[in-house]
């Protein structure tokens, strides 16, 4: 996968709605990510990340947004009101909800009440490891990761770029696999003919010998 290819990954989770009782400040928390576990892009093809995925990144310049828009920020890590951690289970993260933000604000009610409850990442990929599998599916290990924005979405879709992206990677292997078997087919008729070539070479020997 090429590295200038943006990605978004969706994850249905249970993100939560919580107000700390010291300060009474509002967060949205929950993972946006989690490790070693597949997700079905397309038909015959899966994804996975690494625990690792995200070891060099969080460091970023990291924007939380509200369904990806860049235009409705929550909160951003180098501002301190969004905070990325990476534990054994995934990518969890917890947004500062901005009390004078009304979009902020309305979008926490909604995680309150459980109309919202998915999240997503978006990031390029640095590295990953591919594995063809015998039954014709395909799975993507995702390795290392170039984290940009984690969202709180309403419905976790990816980008028709991400989809598209794989599916051509996809239906390269898929188009070499079929060369190779017709390079095989070709291989065993040109040796049948050889070896039934070389069977009447010899038994036209031996009846002229006889």
């Amino acid at each position: 996968m090429e590295r200038t290819v943006k990605q978004t990954r969706s994850l249905q989770t249970n993100i939560t709605a919580t107000r700390a009782e010291q300060d009474d400040e509002m967060y949205i928390e929950g993972y946006f990510a989690v490790f070693n576990r597949e997700t079905e892009l397309f038909p015959g093809a899966f994804e996975e990340i690494a625990p690792e995925a995200f070891n060099d990144t969080l460091s970023n310049d990291i924007r939380a947004l509200i369904n990806h828009d860049t235009s409705l920020v929550l909160g951003r890590n180098k501002a301190g009101t969004l905070e990325l951690k990476v534990d054994s289970r995934g990518l969890w993260g917890r947004i500062k909800i901005n009390p004078r933000d009304s979009d902020a604000v309305n979008l926490y009610e909604r995680v309150k009440r459980g109309d919202v409850d998915q999240c997503s990442f978006g990031f390029n990929i640095i590295e990953e490891e591919t594995e063809f599998r015998d039954d014709g599916t395909v799975k993507w290990r995702l390795k290392k990761v170039d984290l940009h924005e984690v969202s709180v979405v309403t419905f976790p879709a990816y980008e028709d770029t991400s989809v598209q992206a794989r599916m051509r990677e996809y239906e390269q292997h898929k188009k070499r696999q079929l060369e190779q078997r017709k390079m095989k087919l070709k291989e065993r008729v040109r040796d049948g003919v050889a070896s039934i070539n070389v069977d009447k070479k010899n038994r036209t020997t031996q009846s002229s010998a006889g």
